[in-house]
């Protein structure tokens, strides 16, 4: 009785934490221990959301699109480079560094760059989210080709098999628990990635919505559209966790 008491809870326990974190934001923004033009209530964001749903669902649309080109481009890319380190040793010692040193330049500073060189279209957007996401996969797929022992390529080797065979058969599905972890992180960082890019120039998009309604000092408004930027994240996650899914039966029933 009381583990079938605990599994019930456990099951329901992000929702009770995001029930009470809801009453403490409540009692605070009605308690006017913050100014409402500070801190709006739950109520207000809920009205000025769906009062501006229309405008927030063509600007999430732009933000969604930039996201997911940007996050399928970034995992071809990262993907390619991942196979190429792992199969030739003198690129993993040339480029690893300069993939790490390129992490520690912040994403507010090359969007501005980004800008003046393509212009407010889309494609600094969608250059910006592959820059975002290209290192978290790259560094776990080569976790994972990595992880692979001498000792089973060796074997694959004894029985004729060729690298292209060794690669299908050992290093991939190894490499797959790593990659949909690294997917996921990416997936966050894409929306991200977007919205940043689009405070800095353009005329569609989350980012630029936001910019909108912090001039006009709307902050119901501004956190309407933080509550639906975490809600895409959250889709494109929840599409990366349906993918592992299907990629990897053997995977199911257990924890994540």
């Amino acid at each position: 009785m009381t583990k079938k008491f605990q599994s019930i809870i456990s099951k329901f326990t992000p929702a009770i934490s995001l029930t009470v974190i809801c009453l403490l934001w409540l009692a605070v923004s009605e308690g006017e221990l913050i100014p409402n033009y500070m801190l709006p209530s739950p109520v207000e964001v809920v009205k000025a959301f769906i009062s501006e749903f229309p405008i927030l669902a063509a600007h999430s649309a732009v933000t969604l699109q930039e996201a997911v080109y940007g996050l399928l481009l970034g995992t071809a890319l990262g993907f390619a480079f991942a196979v190429l380190m792992d199969r030739f040793n003198f690129l993993y010692k040339a480029l690893y560094p300069i993939l790490v040193v390129s992490q520690t330049i912040p994403t507010i500073a090359i969007a501005p760059v980004l800008v003046l060189w393509m212009g407010f279209s889309m494609a600094p957007k969608i250059t910006l989210v592959v820059i975002t996401t290209f290192f978290p996969i790259t560094v776990s797929l080569l976790d994972g080709f990595k992880s692979v022992s001498d000792d089973e390529i060796n074997l694959l080797r004894s029985m004729g098999a060729g690298n292209i065979k060794i690669f299908r058969h050992i290093k991939l599905p190894a490499a797959l628990e790593q990659f949909f972890s690294g997917l996921k992180v990416s997936a966050s960082y894409a929306v991200v990635g977007a919205v940043i890019s689009e405070w800095l120039g353009g005329f569609e998009g989350l980012g630029v919505y936001m910019t909108r309604v912090k001039k006009a000092y709307a902050f119901d408004k501004m956190f309407a559209v933080i509550l639906l930027i975490s809600a895409v994240s959250l889709l494109l996650m929840g599409v990366v966790a349906l993918l592992k899914w299907l990629s990897m039966p053997h995977k199911r029933g257990k924890n994540k």
